[in-house]
C-alpha cells in the first residue's frame, strides 16, 4: 500500500508559545515535497512534533498515517510503523556502535522470527557505506561518537538507506555538508527515491536552494508564521532563492520574523 501522511490544522506549542498554527500538508508514496522558510518560523518544531519529541505540545489537529493516528503512538511506535526523521543536530550514543544499532533497528520493524541474519546486514551495510564514501571503519565507530558534522549528517543518510522507512523527514539535512559530501548525500536520496518509487514519500526541510539542485522535489512549500503559507515547484524556490522572503510577507501581510528566534528550539 502507497504510504500516505495527512496533517489536518496541526497546532503546536513548546512551553506555551505557539509555534504551527493550523498547518495542512499531505505527503503520499512517490512524493519528495520541500519545506523552506526563514528562521523561527517552525521547520524544525514540525519534524520534531511529527516524531513525538516530548518537548512539543499537540494542542489541536490530526496527523495520520496510513490512515492511523500517529499522535497517540510513541517515538518508538511511529519509527516501527515507519517514520523516520534525520535530525538537524544528531545525537552521539557512546558504547553502542553504528553496526549494533542498525541492525538492531532493522530487525525492530520485522517480524520477530524473520530476523535479518548478521552476514546480509554486514553485506548491505559495507555497500551503503560504500555508496555514501564514508569511512570503512564506521560500523564498529560508537554512535556519532567524535563524528564531524559532516560525518553525523552521513550517518543519518546511512540509517535511512538501511531502515527504508515509509516517510523519511529529513531536517536540514544539507546544514555543515561541503560541496562533495552534498553531491554524495543527493545522489543516494535520488536513487533511493527512484528504486522505491511509490514505497517511500520524502519530506526536506531546507534553508536553502543548493539541496534541490540534486534531488528534485515534486512539491515546494513555505512555512511562515506557523502555517504553510504558499505552494508551488521549484519555479517557487528559484524566486526564494533570488528574491528573498519580504516579498511574500508584503503580500501576505506578515509581519517580518526576527532571526533571534532559534530554528533547533523552533
Amino acid at each position: 500500500m502507497k504510504p500516505e501522511l495527512i496533517i489536518e490544522r496541526l497546532t503546536c506549542q513548546i512551553d506555551g508559545t505557539v509555534i504551527l498554527r493550523d498547518l495542512d500538508l499531505t505527503v503520499r508514496g512517490g512524493e519528495v515535497h520541500a519545506i523552506m522558510g526563514p528562521n523561527g518560523t517552525g521547520k524544525s518544531t514540525l519534524a520534531a512534533a511529527l516524531m513525538g519529541n516530548p518537548r512539543y505540545t499537540v494542542t489541536a489537529g490530526s496527523v495520520t498515517l496510513d490512515g492511523a493516528d500517529l499522535l497517540v503512538r510513541t517515538v518508538d511506535e511511529r519509527a516501527r510503523a515507519g517514520l523516520f526523521l534525520a535530525m538537524q543536530y544528531p545525537s552521539e550514543v557512546s558504547g553502542v556502535t553504528n553496526a549494533d544499532f542498525l541492525r538492531t533497528a532493522i530487525n525492530a520493524r520485522r517480524p520477530e522470527d524473520q530476523p535479518l541474519g548478521l552476514f546480509p546486514f554486514r553485506r548491505r551495510l559495507k555497500e551503503a557505506v560504500a555508496a555514501l564514501e564514508m569511512n570503512e571503519n564506521l560500523p564498529d565507530r560508537y554512535l556519532n561518537e567524535g563524528f564531524s558534522g559532516g560525518e553525523r549528517k552521513r550517518n543519518e543518510i546511512l540509517q535511512m538507506l538501511l531502515l527504508e522507512p515509509r516517510i523519511a523527514i529529513l531536517d536540514e539535512i544539507d546544514s555543515g555538508l561541503d560541496i562533495d559530501a552534498l553531491r554524495v548525500v543527493g545522489a543516494n536520496l535520488t536513487r533511493m527515491v527512484a528504486e522505491r518509487g511509490e514505497e517511500m514519500g520524502l519530506l526536506l526541510i531546507t534553508h536553502y536552494r543548493r539541496l534541490l539542485d540534486h534531488i528534485r522535489p515534486d512539491f515546494v512549500h513555505v512555512l511562515m508564521d506557523g502555517r504553510i503559507v504558499r505552494s508551488g515547484d521549484m519555479e517557487l524556490a528559484d524566486r526564494l532563492e533570488r528574491d528573498g522572503y519580504d516579498w511574500l510577507r508584503e503580500e501576505l501581510g506578515l509581519r517580518h520574523l526576527s532571526d533571534s528566534h532559534c530554528e533547533a528550539d523552533t
